[in-house]
């Protein structure tokens, strides 16, 4: 993130680090649905990747409003973590239910991480009384928890799956 002064600054660094962020998280994942075997989870990061998709763009209006200046910022967190996605996901010779888990344990890392990203944008929003920005902001925080929800089901059933096996 660059030097910042003030709090609007640091609010548009935010916005413009998230917006690379679910750009990397979308690319990796469009891979990571390749690789699923399990036609429930594929469903899920196909939907991941339109709904990311969906969420940028509602960040590029939020960031064009704030008057931040729109264009991205290089993301390094997400960068590292889809780093470890890949290398455990994508590059291990592995059985595909457990490729399965591994997925789904990369996914869930993303998306935490945009989580604490996205939850710190609605606040500076509210401080700074952008209140159709911290209503939009809040709204994909609604939508990350939704999905997470979700997965967190799908591995609760492929945990077992593959405890029996």
């Amino acid at each position: 993130m660059a030097s910042s002064q003030n709090l609007k600054e640091v609010y548009v660094d935010e916005m413009r680090d998230l917006w690379s962020a679910n750009e990397q998280m979308q690319q990796v994942l469009q891979g990571l649905s390749r690789k699923a075997s399990d036609q429930k989870l594929k469903e899920m990061l196909d939907k991941s990747v339109s709904g990311i998709r969906k969420h940028t763009e509602t960040l590029k209006s939020v960031l064009e409003q704030a008057g931040g200046k729109v264009a991205k910022e290089h993301c390094k967190g997400m960068e590292g973590l889809v780093a470890e996605a890949k290398k455990h996901a994508l590059d291990e010779d592995l059985d595909p239910s457990m490729r399965d888990l591994v997925i789904i344990a990369q996914y869930q890392r993303m998306s935490h991480y945009g989580l604490a990203g996205f939850g710190t944008a609605a606040a500076y929003a509210k401080a700074l009384g952008d209140k159709d920005g911290e209503q939009k902001l809040k709204s994909i925080v609604k939508d990350i928890y939704k999905a997470d929800e979700y997965i967190s089901t799908l591995a609760e059933k492929a945990e077992q799956a593959a405890a029996k096996a």
